[in-house]
């Protein structure tokens, strides 16, 4: 059975239990899956192939979630788009991906407009979507799927530069809402609030599928809001939240927060960073009936690799804590050979959420999934009592608020400004997003370039949380013998900001 046949059971054994809450607006399981099917259905009379792609293009709502299983339950590919990505980049994922269909929010028709991929349709969620769910039903037929077809693709930066699709299974996604809900211990009373995009595998595959598979109630909000979410909480009264630190920081930092009633929670669970100690100090102290739970894992595992609880929230600072179940973890040396404790290599894992692999690129594949083992490229150790630490990210990416950066891509869209000579992007502190990205930029002699030269055209080409935060001017970039650039020497010589 898999999650589009879990949603289907749970219409049919509880169809009037709430499924989603978004806006003020319920769906009921049954409700929600007779939409599903319509959407389905819609596909299907038009004549598209099994395993087609699709694309979802939308901020978060309860007919994300619709257009979400209404695709796989017709036989399709769903391929969530993030929203916050730049024209070129979003071109280049429809592109790739040779996507069949279109879905998309209204409110980014201009990204849309841009785009010359010759869709066979192009579907508003607002006009198109809401139209067909509320007129006449569509023939839908069940399709046949095995626990090998491609349900998802997600598409995430790869360490080229260029986005890479992850392939996921049914089998993935039934995985994954296995094992987090075996970490989570959650259970048909759970009631996820979910303000972090569904277009991230943690919002959609870490909260919304494991609560779905449990038969849970899925509370929506379409972005975070400091003052907003915390009203959320107090009206819709969720069990389970999730946010990254930077989200924390800055509901602790609320005046009225030590005031404020949030006794239907139960866990508070972050990830995509770490969290300083006196942050979870903080929050275990304002909130001291919410247990605290850090997920790790990336698009690669659906994602799922492995969490620290709250018994040790304090005690393991830094660790990201004890393989999930279903889950095996080594730290290995670069002939992949096992490295004893404390000794620091690159983090590899496998189990049944491991994806398929990379859509249309068998080499990266090759080199990601090595005899079943996915090479995460983070670089960790373990601990005397088996639990995992992060120290280092392969390829210095950034992480900027829960968003990946990849400063290799940031330093090609800089090499196109005509005056620019080289440069140099990495991370540095910040106080509420963890990382930012910073420019080091030398200019080729006798030209011009200025601050506002580099911002406006990475605004151009660039998806807003990958634009540089800080920029500076150097005669030269520091280099090795070799004339590798020491970006080590750059991050030395930067200082916390709050840009």
């Amino acid at each position: 059975m898999f999650m589009t046949e879990v949603l289907g059971e749970y219409a049919k054994s509880q169809p009037d239990k709430v499924f989603t809450s978004f806006n003020g607006k319920e769906w009921t399981y049954g409700e929600f899956y007779e939409s599903a099917k319509k959407v389905a259905g819609h596909f299907q009379a038009k004549g598209y192939q099994k395993g087609d792609i699709i694309a979802l293009y939308s901020l978060n709502s309860d007919l994300f979630l619709v257009c979400y299983f209404g695709i796989q339950l017709g036989g399709y590919i769903v391929m969530p788009v993030n929203t916050k990505l730049a024209p070129p980049e979003v071109e280049y994922i429809f592109n790739h991906s040779v996507a069949k269909a279109l879905i998309y929010d209204k409110r980014l028709e201009d990204v849309v407009q841009q785009s010359k991929h010759p869709f066979n349709e192009r579907l508003s969620i607002q006009d198109d979507i809401e139209s067909f769910l509320t007129g006449h039903e569509e023939n839908y037929e069940p399709a046949i799927v095995d626990g090998e077809d491609v349900a998802v693709v997600m598409y995430t930066s790869g360490t080229t530069g260029k986005p890479k699709g992850v392939m996921l299974t049914h089998q993935n996604l039934l995985s994954t809402a296995e094992i987090w809900s075996e970490a989570m211990s959650i259970t048909d009373s759970d009631r996820m609030l979910i303000s972090t995009p569904l277009f991230h595998c943690a919002a959609c595959h870490v909260f919304m599928i494991p609560v779905t598979y449990k038969g849970g109630t899925v509370i929506i909000e379409e972005a975070f809001s400091p003052k907003g979410t915390i009203e959320l909480i107090q009206k819709t009264g969720p069990t389970i939240f999730f946010g990254v630190p930077g989200m924390y920081t800055i509901i602790l930092n609320l005046p009225e927060i030590k005031n404020v009633d949030l006794s239907s929670l139960r866990l508070f669970c972050y990830g995509a960073a770490p969290m300083p100690y006196e942050m979870v100090k903080k929050l275990k102290e304002t909130f001291p009936n919410v247990k605290v739970q850090n997920l790790y894992g990336q698009t690669e595992n659906s994602p799922a690799a492995s969490t620290l609880k709250d018994h040790l929230a304090l005690e393991k600072i830094g660790s990201v804590g004890e393989p999930l179940p279903q889950t095996e973890i080594q730290v290995v040396n670069e002939f992949g050979e096992p490295l004893p404790t404390g000794q620091v290599g690159e983090i590899v894992m496998r189990g049944p959420q491991v994806m398929k692999g990379y859509l249309k690129n068998k080499e990266e594949t090759r080199r990601t999934i090595k005899n079943g083992w996915l090479y995460t490229g983070d670089l960790g150790r373990m601990d005397e009592d088996g639990l995992l630490y992060i120290v280092d990210r392969k390829k210095d990416m950034i992480i900027r608020g829960g968003e990946n950066v990849y400063p290799v891509e940031v330093e090609e869209v800089l090499y196109q400004i005509p005056g620019l000579f080289e440069a140099a992007v990495v991370g540095i502190p910040h106080e509420v997003l963890g990382e930012v990205p910073k420019a080091y930029i030398v200019v080729k002699e006798g030209a011009t370039l200025t601050r506002e030269d580099v911002i406006s055209h990475c605004s151009s080409n660039l998806a807003k949380y990958k634009i540089p935060a800080e920029i500076e001017f150097l005669d030269e970039l520091p280099r090795n013998a070799s004339g590798k650039v020491l970006k080590h020497t750059l991050r030395a010589s930067v200082h916390s900001t709050t840009t």
